[in-house]
């Protein structure tokens, strides 16, 4: 993939600024999601109606859609699920890679067609280079995490200084 195990294919600001077009231009036919910071704001409850109109648009150029969550809370994730009108895969454990695999099997689709969005380097953007998915890499909704997440984030801030988000 030439970017490394690190880089995303896609840098931008926000989910509802990832170009559903351009999605399917380049083939994706799948997207997976995380869930937490990328869908629904760590400190909220439900996702905000950019996201939801996001999603609306994506289903309406013919995506499937499929969040890939490893957040252990499974009622948490599976309303969510439900309220998005999405399919779900829980417990995760991303960054290993076959929590994806599992979704692209349920989804039909293969890892040239699936795209990886999510808002942490070292969970999502690594689970969708070792799955062979493209990823986006979007800035999280709140700054709200969990405690050792914002220990991830010092050591994303450093590998991702200089780079710039589309949106921005």
């Amino acid at each position: 993939m030439g970017r490394g195990l690190f880089g995303a294919t896609h840098y931008v600001a926000s989910l509802p600024l990832v170009d559903v077009d351009r999605l399917v231009r380049e083939g994706i036919r799948l997207v997976l999601l995380d869930r937490d910071n990328t869908c629904v704001p760590r400190d909220a409850d439900s996702a905000p109606k950019e996201v939801v109109d996001w999603l609306e648009r994506a289903r309406a150029a013919g995506l499937k859609l499929c969040l890939v969550s490893n957040n252990f809370h499974s009622s948490q994730v599976g309303r969510t699920a439900r309220e998005l009108g999405v399919e779900v895969v829980d417990h995760a454990m991303k960054p290993l890679p076959f929590a994806l695999f599992r979704a692209m099997r349920l989804m039909g689709a293969a890892p040239t067609q699936t795209v990886m969005i999510g808002d942490q380097v070292f969970t999502d953007v690594t689970a969708g280079n070792l799955a062979g998915v493209r990823t986006v890499l979007v800035r999280p909704q709140s700054r709200s995490d969990l405690w050792y997440t914002h220990i991830f984030r010092i050591f994303e801030r450093l590998a991702l200084r200089g780079t710039t988000f589309d949106g921005e």
